[in-house]
């Protein structure tokens, strides 16, 4: 049995082995992997390994220019996609305006929130001098007031004392007076002269005027303590905060009075805005319907702590009383560039992909290329700008509309 199974095994071996050898593909694949190095294949293998460094120095700058001249060759394809040719039926709806772009000296304004203000160097404040309570008002809120025009009556204790004495001190001085210096003495001349003069120096600085020092001295004087304010100036009452009977303590405003012919208005500006305005520059100032001219009166050199802005004071005439304080005003300043300079509009302005500001400029006839700026001075809508050439055709509105279709010919849905 077991001779028979060995006889088996051989007999399958023999028959493999047979089956191997008649196979060509082995035949030539075990010719060829054991086939020696020809001669020519030795020759080319020395003359790579003997090349010079100049050889092998050439070959790469050939490829790197192959791939150079590659990528300028993207890169002038982006430049030319980078642009948008147009139709003049869709320049015409899109509402595209083409201008050229020349240096001119440039009107413009700057706007400038602004107050109207009562003239604080012709206004005046009417207030007690001493504590004293109100008896009488003789004028309202809004009323126009001539020089001299009775105000308010006050009455006061300090008052009243001040004119006892000087009641007493006016007749001592009289009789002093006509009998002579030589005749009373010296001293009493003085002391007579000194008291009457301290006197009258106190009710003039409580208030009174010469004409009050002069009732007090006749028969038909007012009762002592009694003492009225008058108008110092001609002008209307803008404030009257205080009602009969009440107390006021000395120098707390009682009525305000200015003079409404001429105002203030005080504008507000950036405090960054590097700008200098000279005494007598004319501004435009607009409430409501009303436009009027003022000019400039002084600059203020400091910076307001709650709204943070340089306070221009201008002066206006307002003769037939159309401009009140308290308004607010709309100010306009008016400047002119001193030397040509290259402006466009706002709406002549785009970002770029890169973030840079940039300009659409007309190639040809319909056709547009971004170009890439630097903005100068705001010159009220206008801007200031470089990096074009004067006599350039520059986009002025419509530019929105350019940039997406300009966009839209570089979109690629496969990212490439």
């Amino acid at each position: 049995m077991n001779k028979i199974l060995i006889a088996i095994f051989i007999a399958g071996l023999a028959a493999t082995y047979a089956s191997h050898a008649q196979s060509p593909d082995a035949t030539e694949h075990t010719h060829e992997e054991s086939k020696p190095a020809t001669a020519q294949n030795k020759q080319d293998e020395i003359h790579d390994e003997h090349k010079s460094d100049a050889e092998h120095e050439v070959e790469e700058h050939g490829d790197k220019e192959h791939v150079d001249h590659a990528g300028e060759e993207d890169e002038n394809a982006n430049e030319e996609s980078a642009s948008a040719a147009l139709k003049p039926e869709q320049m015409t709806l899109a509402g595209i305006r083409v201008e050229v772009l020349n240096a001119r000296p440039v009107d413009y304004q700057l706007y400038a929130p602004g107050e109207i203000l009562s003239n604080g160097y012709t206004s005046y404040r009417v207030s007690p001098r001493v504590a004293s309570v109100v008896l009488r008002r003789h004028v309202a809120l809004g009323d126009h007031v001539k020089q001299g025009q009775p105000l308010v009556t006050l009455f006061s204790e300090s008052m009243a004392q001040a004119q006892a004495d000087y009641r007493t001190a006016w007749p001592e001085w009289q009789r002093v007076q006509e009998l002579g210096g030589k005749t009373v003495g010296e001293q009493r001349y003085i002391a007579a002269k000194t008291t009457l003069e301290a006197s009258e120096a106190t009710l003039l600085a409580y208030g009174l005027t010469k004409s009050d020092l002069k009732s007090l001295t006749s028969q038909q004087s007012r009762a002592l303590g009694e003492y009225t304010l008058r108008a110092e100036i001609d002008g209307a009452v803008l404030t009257d905060d205080f009602e009969q009977g009440q107390r006021i303590e000395a120098g707390a405003p009682l009525i305000a009075l200015a003079d409404e012919k001429q105002l203030w208005v005080e504008a507000h500006l950036p405090a960054n805005l590097s700008l200098t305005l000279g005494a007598g520059t004319q501004v435009e100032v607009v409430t409501g319907d009303v436009h009027v001219m003022a000019s400039v009166s002084q600059e203020a050199h400091t910076i307001d702590p709650v709204t943070r802005t340089r306070t221009v004071r201008l002066l206006v005439n307002n003769p037939e009383h159309r401009l009140h304080p308290g308004q607010f005003a709309e100010v306009f300043f008016r400047f002119r560039t001193k030397k040509p300079v290259l402006a466009v509009p706002e709406t002549a302005l785009m970002r770029g992909a890169d973030g840079d500001w940039t300009v659409f400029v007309e190639d040809h006839p319909g056709e547009f290329m971004p170009v890439e700026i630097e903005l100068g001075r705001a010159l009220g809508q206008l801007r200031e700008i470089t990096g074009v050439k004067p006599g350039t055709r520059i986009v002025t509105e419509g530019a929105f509309f350019v940039a997406s279709q300009i966009a839209k010919g570089g979109f690629d849905p496969h990212n490439h």
